[in-house]
């Protein structure tokens, strides 16, 4: 049972697999990177379901915060590093210094600042290893929609009309409930 954010904590570091793909991102020293969203997602979800075999991630979603660096080719840069070291793993880098346009928000602080602000909160959770190489999880809006396998929006994208329709768009395209049918959907 997953009840506590120790409880993921512990399914993490149990997972090899998972903790190399940390350490292969701990290793380029970014300014306040997290791995997040169907990266930790994914893994509670196929635990809660009894799945022995992994669901395939399309990415896994590296983020960083660093407003000095804005430039789209340096995350691009960041991708081919981490693909030269396990180059078979689907990288994503993302700067969320500069995400903050695409939702037609105010610029973010951080990257758990824009985390909160992904569009659900089961996908609002990340992970990363500190300094001394401890296993550390953010999750803005609890942990709670993720381990009862809900989907609901996060506040962001309930409160403003244009963030709700992605929501409701991503919901259809992502079809989470048929690859984990105990999951349950909310509208926005």
């Amino acid at each position: 049972m997953i009840k506590s954010d120790h409880d993921i904590l512990e399914l993490v570091e149990q997972d090899s697999w998972m903790m190399d793909i940390l350490k292969t991102a701990h290793k380029l020293h970014l300014p306040d990177w997290w791995i997040c969203a169907g990266f930790v997602r994914t893994k509670v979800w196929d635990t809660l379901h009894g799945y022995s075999n992994k669901t395939n991630l399309p990415d896994i979603d590296v983020v960083y915060f660093d407003a000095s660096n804005t430039d789209e080719e340096f995350e691009k840069y960041v991708e081919s590093r981490l693909k030269e070291e396990a180059p078979s793993k689907p990288w994503s880098v993302k700067n969320q210094a500069r995400m903050h346009i695409k939702n037609g928000e105010a610029p973010y602080t951080s990257t758990i600042d824009a985390v909160s602000r992904f569009p659900e909160t089961a996908t609002a959770i990340a992970l990363k290893l500190n300094e001394k190489n401890e296993l550390i999880l953010a999750a803005p809006w609890g942990i709670e929609d993720l381990i009862s396998l809900q989907i609901k929006p996060t506040p962001p994208f309930k409160e403003k009309e244009a963030l709700s329709s992605i929501y409701e768009k991503r919901v259809l395209e992502k079809q989470w409930d048929t690859k984990w049918p105990k999951v349950k959907v909310h509208g926005s």
